[in-house]
Formats: structure tokens, C-alpha cells, sequence
């Protein structure tokens, strides 16, 4: 992980790292502080204790003053921890938390307030092209995904399967998150169909056979899982009538591909456009939260039907990319782009495409889309002419 171990060290200040589980966080906190003080809340034993004292966490950082770096795993486990946490800051006495977690869900349901500031908050994404170099395959990301933990597996569908029964049993089952295990995984499949599209919840309800705030329960559900993410229409300065709804994506491109059933209804091009958007998705999310200074990300799209996939708006300036699932493009996959440069005649455009050769039609240049994510890096311009 070369690209972004830097960004997560910071000797003076304390940082929440949330990520969706097998992303890599306690394997990236291990090797940056291998001489730190480890909580591992996952373990049951370990878990039991602070649940029960949590002031057990002053006791420990008492009896080893000579270490300043505590790490607590897995820390929405326990939240009680963090008035714990809190008192020790105020302390003043030179003491860095790292706290690692895989959902924000139960910090935010019992009011935890993430330190009041005292504490920074990263984000660990699956693996971004540039890390791995050459060991990148674009299709090979398109059809597994990026994630860590299953990057080396001899099977990788199967890992990824066992990655959703995971979640079910161990974070939605075993938290109780959701009164029908049943009814939730029939809305997994049918959210899979809306991953890159506008998010349409009376129609997931519909098609699951549950109520609408049921449907707006699991999508929050989701969220606070670090499993999806939306994006919402970009609006300054808007010269056109556009759209209100969000559009969501699955944190993952392999994640969306296990979930997304596959049949005779249920045609491949449409699976891997909507897999190979996911993965421009994820990785312009990466960028941004491994960068300084933050960029928004959203999407266009206006009343008539006319869209931009992403609106990248910040110091680095105004990017609208699309992207294509070919490996041809032509004059007309470009119109969309320049529609929005009417309105935008400072927007950089951008058309990713499966092909290998650089080209610009009309304002937009089309690049291979396997080379533009490889010389994406945190803190260096999305796009380098």
C-alpha cells in the first residue's frame, strides 16, 4: 500500500480509520505502528471486558507509560470506549488513538460524538490501480473487485460470497440490525440493480414486498456499513431543469458483481458497464479522501435525460467524465459532455473508455480507461495532459 500509508500517519493527532471490513485496516495499522498498544475488540473475550469496565482501557495506558500509541480495533464495538478515549486526550499527556471501524452506525446511535474533533477521520477504500501497478487488471477488477482481503484468492467468487454471508450473519444478524434476514437479502439483489443509477425507492420497495421506510431503513443500513454511497446531482449555477434523486453505487465493484444475479433476463453488457462505472466511482472516492485538499463528487443530469456520469468541482477545478463500456467511441458518446460544457465552458472533459488509444472528439478527450486509473495518486492532478 505504498500510495497511502502516508496519509494515515500523523505523530500529534489521534484519527478514527473507518473502512468497509477487508479493506485492509488493521493490517495497514499493524505495520505503521507495530509497537503500539493493540485492543482487538473482535476478539469475544477482549470485547467482554471492555464492555463490561471500560475504564480497564486508563489501567492499560497506566501500566505502559512509556508507549503513547493505542490502537482499538474494531472501536464501534464498544463505544462506551470513547469517554474513555475522550478523558485520556484531555489528559494532555502525548497519547495518539487510532480507532478502527468497519461501521459508524452504533457510535452514531448512542450519540457518540467521534471525540469532538479532538480525533481526525480517514477512510480506507479497496485498492486503487495505482497501488498495485502492474499487478492491475482492469477486467479482472471489473468481474472481483479490489478488495484486499480477497485480492489473492485462487477463487475469488467464492470469497466474495463468503464476504456477503459474512456481513449477514456478523454484522447485520449478530447486531440485530434487521428484524428479516430474508427480506433484507432479497433487497441486497434488488439494490444491485440500482448500483450507478438513480435511486428510485418506492420501486426497491416494490419489488422486495416491504414498505418504503423499510427499504429507507436498509439503505441506511448500508451507509452506515461503509457499503454504499451516493452521489447527488451537481447544481451551481445551473442554467437547466434537473433531476433531485441521488444516485447510488455499492463501495466495490466485485461486491456489486456477486450480488447482481446473473440469467437469461439479465444481460452481461449491462452488469459490466454498471461494474466498470463503480470502479471510476470508487476510485475517484479514494483520491479524494487520500488527498489534502478535497474535491466534490457528484453527477449531472437534467429533466430531459441528459447525464454525466461524474462532476469532479474543487481547487483543481471542474472535471465531468464519462464513462463507456466499448472499445470504440465516436462522435456521439461525446454529446452529453459537450451539452454540459454549454453550461460549464471552464469544465475539463474527459471520456473513459475499454480501448487503448488516446484520442480527442470535438472538446473531450477520450482515454483508456485502465490508464487513467493507474496514474490516479492522492495529492497529484486527476489528470496529468
Amino acid at each position: 500500500m505504498q500510495v497511502i500509508t502516508r496519509f494515515f500517519e500523523d505523530p500529534h493527532k489521534s484519527f478514527f480509520l473507518f473502512g468497509p471490513r477487508g479493506t485492509g485496516k488493521s493490517t495497514l495499522m499493524k505495520a505503521r505502528y507495530s509497537d503500539a498498544i493493540w485492543i482487538d475488540l473482535l476478539k469475544p473475550d477482549v470485547l467482554l471486558i471492555y464492555l463490561t469496565y471500560p475504564e480497564r482501557l486508563f489501567e492499560i495506558v497506566e501500566g505502559n507509560p512509556s508507549k503513547k500509541t493505542i490502537v482499538i480495533d474494531e472501536v464501534q464495538r464498544a463505544p462506551s470506549l470513547l469517554a474513555v478515549v475522550h478523558s485520556i486526550i484531555e489528559e494532555k499527556k502525548g497519547h495518539q488513538f487510532i480507532l478502527t471501524g468497519s461501521s459508524a452506525r452504533k457510535l452514531k446511535r448512542t450519540s457518540a460524538d467521534l471525540l469532538g474533533g479532538r480525533a481526525l477521520k480517514r477512510e480506507l477504500h479497496p485498492f486503487m490501480a495505482a497501488e498495485l501497478g502492474g499487478r492491475f487488471s482492469l477486467q479482472h477488477a471489473i468481474q472481483y473487485g479490489l478488495l484486499p482481503l480477497l485480492f489473492d484468492e485462487q477463487k475469488p467468487e467464492d470469497g466474495l460470497y463468503g464476504y456477503i454471508s459474512l456481513y449477514l450473519q456478523q454484522e447485520i444478524q449478530a447486531e440485530s440490525l434487521v428484524r428479516n434476514l430474508d427480506s433484507f437479502s432479497r433487497f441486497l439483489q434488488a439494490i444491485s440493480f440500482s448500483h450507478g443509477s438513480l435511486l428510485n425507492v418506492t420501486n426497491i420497495a416494490r419489488e422486495c414486498s416491504v414498505k418504503r421506510k423499510t427499504v429507507e431503513n436498509y439503505i441506511e443500513i448500508l451507509n452506515d456499513l461503509l457499503l454504499s454511497f451516493q452521489l447527488t446531482v451537481f447544481s451551481k449555477r445551473a442554467k437547466r431543469v434537473l433531476i433531485a434523486h441521488p444516485k447510488i453505487y455499492l463501495f466495490d465493484a466485485g461486491v456489486f458483481r456477486i450480488l447482481r444475479p446473473e440469467g437469461p433476463f439479465d444481460k452481461k453488457e449491462e452488469a459490466e458497464g454498471a461494474a466498470l462505472e463503480g470502479l471510476v466511482a470508487q476510485h475517484l472516492r479514494a483520491w479524494n479522501d487520500y488527498s489534502e485538499k478535497k474535491h466534490n463528487i457528484h453527477f449531472w443530469r437534467t429533466q430531459s435525460g441528459v447525464e454525466v456520469d461524474f462532476v469532479i468541482y474543487g481547487p483543481q477545478g471542474l472535471f465531468a467524465i464519462e464513462v463507456k463500456n466499448s472499445k470504440q467511441v465516436d462522435s456521439k458518446d461525446v454529446r452529453s459532455l459537450e451539452t454540459f460544457l454549454e453550461d460549464y465552458p471552464m469544465a475539463k472533459l474527459i471520456l473513459l473508455y475499454r480501448g487503448t488509444e488516446r484520442l480527442k472528439i470535438k472538446n473531450v478527450v477520450c482515454l483508456p480507461c485502465e490508464e487513467f486509473l493507474i496514474q490516479m495518486k492522492p495529492n497529484e492532478p486527476l489528470w496529468k495532459d
